[in-house]
């Protein structure tokens, strides 16, 4: 019985100085994502890039109004030809403005899908990096509910992602 006290008291022992020497961190991914000095530098790209795309859109949606205050206002004096020819300019002009809206938005998101992989794969960078230089031996990223500020390193992650172009 003496053998087996020993023995859980020395493993217990062993144990807690292994866990001493662990070193672990916390990183909050979504806050780097949102903060760092790429994402900003992305979005603006991504901004310059739209932009053009956007207001022809804008001043498609413009042009189909205009048609519509046209027909709503003149419509009764209108020929029942030239009143057909406006309903089937304003449908036509519709679709296409569905279309280019639809062909904006999916690109759009594959740029947006683009970025966000570039992002990600500096923050990898930038958290092995601190891993190497920290000697940490376990980095922890989602599924934390709690993490303390002596363990969450995101601040130090985001030091590292400034320096990554």
């Amino acid at each position: 019985m003496l053998k087996k006290i020993t023995f859980l008291l020395g493993l217990l022992l062993l144990s807690q100085a292994v866990l001493a020497e662990v070193k672990i961190g916390v990183v909050n991914i979504p806050l780097l994502m949102a903060n760092s000095p790429q994402a900003a530098a992305a979005k603006k790209r991504m901004e310059k890039e739209f932009a053009p795309k956007e207001k022809q859109l804008v001043a498609l949606g413009k042009s189909i109004r205009k048609l519509e205050e046209k027909l709503s206002r003149d419509g009764l004096t209108m020929s029942e030809k030239e009143k057909r020819n406006l309903e089937h300019d304003i449908i036509s002009k519709r679709r296409d403005a569905q279309r280019a809206q639809q062909e904006f938005k999916e690109d759009l998101g594959i740029r947006r899908n683009e970025e966000l992989g570039k992002m990600q794969k500096r923050i990898r960078e930038a958290v092995k990096a601190l891993a190497a230089e920290g000697k940490y031996d376990l980095l922890l990223t989602e599924g934390v509910i709690h993490a303390s500020e002596n363990v969450d390193v995101t601040s130090k992650v985001q030091e590292k992602l400034a320096l990554i172009p």
